[in-house]
């Protein structure tokens, strides 16, 4: 039979409950292997309920205290009992004095006590029962998320001015780097605001036009990591130029904030070739080199079929194959025109391609001959822009984009080689044309 004898507000303290007639503290801690909340007691005698009811900040110190010994058992271990025993009278009747020279030689729960409204200062200092004199049964995590960050920001030896502050809660980064950004106005203070959209409007004019794409080779909803690259470094060094005086977290919350919206426009549109629309324009869309049945096919056999004429256009059937198809062991995929023996083959792994055309059909069921030709490709938009091409004038548009080297051995020895080797880096695909 358990019955409470003494709780208060906050659900989170620690209640007081009767059971197998006897005292005990009862809190809960961290969480057992399914993720479940654990709950842990132990003794206590009637003076330490006493010091309890009539004593907040003994109640939370007692808190504290216990913490680390639940954290210390783990998901299934059980309380040292023994240990939270010891800890009542230290913390719940001996004097001040006491208590604070207690708490300079045990582990004990800093960010509890801030969020129920202990004195920071006082605590820093180790004046531990003079900082609890502020405290309140009602719970404020953000107060000690607060603290928490300011106290990593220090360890990196960072400090942060009232305008960066500003610009970091602006952006919903203030508590956590590694949260996605997002303009939360309402959280800058009335007097700052002004000051942080002007600092917000050098970073949109410094990446007014940039763009970051999709890149499929790294999945659906991947982004190209150069453009990213390319788009943070512009934006913090205009901001740098504009406001000098700026921290380096609130610098790059700019940056990241102005990436992020750019990446998220990105992933909401069509995956449609940009290189494609523009050839159909140059051609009046219906230019005679342009391919009327493709063949997509992955390292792992997968085949897509494509047909001119259809809801899509080629390029955008291919990538959504890629984005769906590529994996660490799936980084080779091919485009063919099996009507006029040629294709292309893109090498991810190796930052390659290879174009394929059919020297001599077979005859008399002799073997095809056909020449392959090797090129190194400048990360996604080099790929985008090879089979742009290839989709609107086969092997032959592909010239411009050279140079083309035949020897696969001689195009792996050059400076500028794959980082692996094209022949048994991965097993290729064969270019079959029918």
């Amino acid at each position: 039979m358990r019955d409470i004898v003494f709780t208060r507000r906050s659900g989170w303290i620690p209640n007081v409950i009767r059971e197998d007639d006897g005292l005990k503290l009862m809190l809960g801690a961290g969480a057992d292997a399914n993720h479940e909340p654990r709950t842990f007691t132990f003794p206590i005698g009637e003076a330490h309920l006493a010091a309890i009811q009539e004593d907040l900040a003994r109640h939370l110190l007692l808190w504290s205290a216990v913490l680390p010994l639940c954290d210390a058992a783990g998901t299934r271990g059980e309380l040292d009992e023994n240990a939270a025993v010891a800890l009542l009278d230290p913390v719940l009747l001996s004097p001040p004095a006491d208590v604070d020279a207690l708490f300079r030689r045990i582990p004990w729960d800093r960010g509890r006590l801030i969020a129920h409204g202990a004195d920071i200062g006082l605590l820093e200092r180790g004046q531990i029962c003079a900082a609890l004199r502020t405290a309140t049964e009602t719970s404020d995590g953000k107060r000690a998320q607060e603290y928490h960050a300011n106290r990593r920001r220090a360890e990196r030896g960072t400090v942060l001015g009232p305008l960066d502050a500003a610009i970091l809660r602006y952006t919903g980064q203030y508590l956590h780097g590694s949260t996605i950004p997002r303009r939360t106005p309402d959280a800058v203070a009335p007097a700052l605001l002004p000051e942080v959209l002007r600092v917000v409007a050098v970073a949109e004019q410094a990446c007014a036009g940039m763009r970051i794409g999709r890149d499929p080779r790294r999945g659906k909803r991947a982004t190209d990591k150069r453009a990213w690259n390319r788009m943070a470094t512009t934006v913090e060094a205009a901001v740098r130029r504009a406001r000098p005086e700026l921290a380096d977290d609130a610098v790059r919350t700019l940056s990241f904030l102005m990436c992020s919206e750019a990446a998220e426009r990105s992933r909401s549109a069509p995956l449609e070739d940009d290189e494609e629309a523009a050839g159909d324009r140059a051609v009046g869309g219906g230019g005679s080199a342009r391919k009327t049945a493709l063949s997509f096919t992955d390292d792992k056999g997968v085949e897509k079929k494509w047909r001119r004429g259809g809801p899509r256009t080629a390029t955008a059937e291919f990538w959504e194959f890629v984005g769906d198809r590529s994996a660490a062991d799936n980084e080779v995929f091919t485009i063919e025109d099996e009507e006029l023996g040629e294709g292309i083959q893109l090498h991810f792994y190796a930052d390659s391609i290879a174009r394929v055309t059919t020297v001599r059909e077979g005859v008399g069921g002799s073997d095809p001959e056909y020449r392959v030709e090797y090129g190194l490709v400048d990360g996604i938009d080099g790929y985008r822009k090879l089979v742009g091409a290839f989709v609107l004038g086969g092997c032959a548009a592909l010239d411009g984009h050279g140079p083309w080297m035949a020897d696969v051995g001689k195009f792996e020895r050059a400076p500028t080689a794959p980082r692996r080797n094209l022949l048994t880096g991965r097993p290729r695909q064969p270019l079959t044309p029918t």
